[in-house]
C-alpha cells in the first residue's frame, strides 16, 4: 500500500477560527478536501487573542510546547495548542505566545493602531512553525502558504531549512491574496528576518520595504508554485505573477473549484 503524501496548511487564518478575507473558508475547504482526498493534512496557524479556546475546544499540545524561538535577540517561547477542525478528522495546530499572541485584537489596537511588534509576531509564527514540523517529525510532501505573514516561510524553506531532513522533499505553494493592510513593519524588518547567521540581507531583499506587497512578493518568489486567493490582487503583483517561467500557477476561481487545487499538489509531491 502506497504511503498517503502529506500536506501542511499554514496560514494568517482559517475558518471557522479566524475570517479576516475570503481566503480563510478557502484554507478549511482546501484541506477538508485534501483529506478527504489521497493526502494526510495537517494546518498550522496563530492563535491569536480574538480565538475562543473554549469555543473551539482547543488544548495544549505538551509533548510539542516548551521549545524557544530565537528571534532578534529574543528568547520566546512557543506553546502549541490543538483541536480538530469541525465535521472533519484532521488537526489544526495553534502557535501561542502570550507576549505575542494573547492580545484580543489581531493586527490593530481599539484604536486602529498597528501594533509595533508585527514585525515579531511575522517572523516568530514563520520560524516557529517550521521549528514545529522539525518537532512533528512529519515530513510534509508539500506546503500551502497563505496570508502575508507566511511570506517569509518560502524562503526559510530555501535557504535556512534546506538541509533539514524533515523539508529534504518539501515543495511549497504561496497564495497571494488582497491587501490588507497599509503599514510597513519597520525600518529594521529585513535584519530581523535573519535568524540564523549564514542568511545574508541580500538573500531576503525582496522582503526589505516591509509592506503586504514585499511580503506577498517574496513569498511567491521564493515558492514552487503560486495561487490567487482573491479576486482583486494588488495590480502590480498580479501583473508581475500571472505567468512565471518554470512555476505553475493558478488564477483566482471564483466558483471555488478545488480540483486544480488538488491535481497541483498532486504534481508537487510526486516531483
Amino acid at each position: 500500500m502506497t504511503a498517503k503524501k502529506r500536506i501542511l496548511f499554514i496560514a494568517n487564518e482559517m475558518s471557522p477560527y479566524l475570517e479576516l478575507t475570503e481566503f480563510a473558508e478557502m484554507v478549511n475547504k482546501l484541506a477538508i478536501k485534501a483529506n478527504d482526498s489521497q493526502f494526510e493534512v495537517r494546518c498550522i496557524m496563530p492563535r491569536f487573542g480574538v480565538i475562543n479556546e473554549r469555543r473551539h475546544r482547543l488544548h495544549e499540545v505538551v509533548r510539542l510546547s516548551g521549545i524557544n524561538v530565537s528571534v532578534f535577540n529574543e528568547d520566546l517561547p512557543l506553546q502549541i495548542k490543538v483541536a480538530s477542525l469541525p465535521s472533519a478528522r484532521l488537526q489544526v495546530y495553534f502557535l501561542d505566545n502570550e507576549e505575542l499572541f494573547r492580545r484580543k485584537f489581531v493586527f490593530h489596537d481599539e484604536n486602529e493602531k498597528w501594533f509595533d511588534d508585527n514585525d515579531l509576531r511575522t517572523i516568530f509564527l514563520c520560524k516557529g512553525a517550521m521549528e514545529t514540523v522539525k518537532k512533528f517529525g512529519w515530513p510534509p510532501d508539500v506546503i500551502h502558504c497563505s496570508g502575508w505573514m507566511t511570506g517569509l516561510i518560502p524562503a526559510y524553506l530555501k535557504t535556512l531549512y534546506k538541509k533539514e531532513p524533515v523539508f529534504a522533499h518539501s515543495k511549497v505553494v504561496y497564495t497571494i491574496g488582497q491587501s490588507t493592510f497599509k503599514e510597513k513593519l519597520g525600518a529594521g524588518f529585513i535584519k530581523k528576518t535573519l535568524i540564523h547567521p549564514s542568511l545574508k540581507e541580500k538573500d531576503f531583499e525582496v522582503f526589505k520595504e516591509g509592506t503586504n506587497t514585499s511580503l506577498q512578493r517574496g513569498g511567491a518568489s521564493f515558492a514552487d508554485a503560486i495561487t490567487f486567493g482573491a479576486e482583486k490582487i494588488e495590480k502590480k503583483l498580479s501583473e508581475e505573477f500571472a505567468k512565471v517561467r518554470g512555476k505553475k500557477t493558478l488564477p483566482y476561481n471564483e466558483d471555488g473549484d478545488l480540483t486544480e487545487y488538488l491535481q497541483l499538489y498532486t504534481d508537487l509531491a510526486s516531483k
